[in-house]
């Protein structure tokens, strides 16, 4: 087990004694964007009373105004890249700051009132925890299921193939944790990247998340090295944060479905590199392959189905 930082015994122990606050911030919010200037306000909006110490906003390629509408915002810093894609975007925020307790964003998401303190108290109080994700809700008060298990191969399979026409398989059941309580705290196999709170010292451990993931599954990716790692992953309902699924991904959706098969295909090669069920890639990326013409079939068949309701 990696040694834990020692942050927040170390700050209560400064404020005892009379000394100073740490010279850096402790919770930084870090937010990536790309082309959803409005989601991006707004959740801006939403973290002026979240308690972050630090807001940075990490532009990735915007053609929208998004970079300089941040960058106008009292109290944001704004980084302007390239399309570099969300896991090289969240490092490149990361590395301009020092806060020890990292919250990585989605521009969808909305913040509830003092979230950001309340993901940093928890990871201040749980030193074995490398991550932490919140409860996550839709816009319209429904539960998103943001608490997943590391899919062996045959929920991979089933969860592929099945998935899109039949949620209710026991594959995908079993992968996407559909029965999980979201009301209860819990050590987890990995929890959605669309908000997760990082502690600085496993972030940095781990080199910050892989930037061969352009999108997709770098969240997964993350918890995955943070378990082999020695630390634990948590899922905390201490707050609630609202997430807006759609943004950047829904204007590319074809392109999309390629890039997250190509995420699965370099998770399934990490993951198995040592055993051997890495003699069984030919036939996953076999059943990605299969994966990606239903999934555009899915994505024609509803986008027809919505131009005519």
């Amino acid at each position: 087990m990696t040694s834990a930082p020692e942050g927040g015994e170390g700050a209560a122990a400064a404020e005892a004694d009379g000394g100073e606050a740490a010279a850096g911030p402790a919770v930084a919010v870090v937010v990536v964007n790309h082309n959803t200037r409005d989601d991006l306000l707004a959740c801006l909006d939403s973290l002026a009373d979240a308690g972050a110490d630090e807001i940075l906003v990490v532009d990735s390629g915007s053609s929208d105004g998004s970079a300089e509408a941040a960058a106008a915002r009292p109290g944001v810093r704004c980084i302007a890249l390239d399309n570099v894609g969300f896991g090289q975007a969240a490092n490149a925020g990361v590395a301009q700051t020092g806060a020890e307790v990292l919250i990585l964003a989605n521009a969808d998401t909305r913040f509830k009132h003092a979230a950001a303190r309340a993901l940093g108290e928890y990871l201040q109080s749980h030193p074995d925890v490398g991550a932490v994700g919140p409860r996550i809700r839709f816009p319209d008060g429904r539960v998103q299921l943001s608490v997943r298990a590391f899919p062996s191969l045959r929920q991979a399979i089933g969860h592929a193939l099945l998935g899109l026409w039949w949620p209710a398989n026991p594959w995908t059941r079993a992968y996407r944790l559909t029965d999980w309580d979201h009301d209860r705290e819990g050590e987890v196999d990995w929890v959605s990247g669309c908000c997760i709170a990082v502690r600085r010292a496993a972030f940095e451990q781990l080199g910050g998340f892989d930037a061969a993931y352009f999108m997709f599954v770098e969240d997964v990716d993350l918890c995955y090295r943070l378990w082999q790692a020695g630390w634990k992953v948590a899922y905390a309902p201490v707050t609630e944060v609202i997430h807006d699924i759609g943004g950047a991904v829904s204007r590319r959706r074809y392109r999309m479905i390629v890039e997250h098969a190509r995420s699965l295909d370099r998770f399934f090669g990490r993951r198995y590199a040592g055993s051997w069920r890495r003699l069984a890639r030919p036939l996953i990326r076999l059943g990605l392959v299969g994966w990606v013409l239903a999934a555009a079939a899915w994505t024609l068949a509803r986008g027809k189905t919505h131009a005519h309701a």
